[in-house]
């Protein structure tokens, strides 16, 4: 089965009735756990991103606390999960500001875990990637942004 392109699924959308469309968003966040969540997040959160911005930081700073620093390995599994989860709520929130400062305190985060990042191929490609993406999106940004933002990324 083919799936729809965003124009039809659009016009599809367009032609429901209110009570059909709830169905319909229902019906899809009961599918998966990520579209629950992002219908969480557009429902509740979307209206005050700042708040949310912390709670994905403060999730982040608990997550980093239980990384197992006796092994590199498990520290770099830890670290991906961290990240793929940080990214998921980049997604959600859609917005360059906010990608680019969740991902410089990832990377503070990585610095002050404790674990020797540096000795690992693996994990400094890792943290080079993310300084990759920080400044891709610090460069789409206002110019009086990326002045803060770069203060930010020259810290790490």
């Amino acid at each position: 089965m083919k799936a729809a392109s965003i124009q039809e699924i659009k016009s599809a959308i367009a032609e429901l009735d209110p009570k059909s469309l709830r169905e319909v968003c229902l019906r899809l966040a009961k599918h998966k756990k990520e579209n629950k969540e992002l219908l969480s997040y557009l429902l509740f959160e979307s209206e005050h991103e700042e708040d949310f911005i912390q709670q994905v930081k403060a999730e982040m700073q608990l997550q980093f606390q239980e990384v197992n620093t006796s092994n590199l390995y498990f520290s770099k599994k830890t670290f991906r999960k961290i990240l793929r989860n940080t990214n998921k709520h980049i997604r959600f929130i859609g917005s360059k500001s906010a990608e680019a400062e969740l991902l410089i305190y990832y990377c503070g985060l990585i610095q002050k875990s404790g674990v020797d990042y540096k000795n690992s191929v693996v994990l400094t490609n890792l943290y080079k990637q993310q300084q990759k993406k920080i400044a891709a999106a610090v460069a789409t940004l206002h110019e009086d942004l990326q002045f803060d933002f770069q203060k930010s990324m020259e810290s790490l």
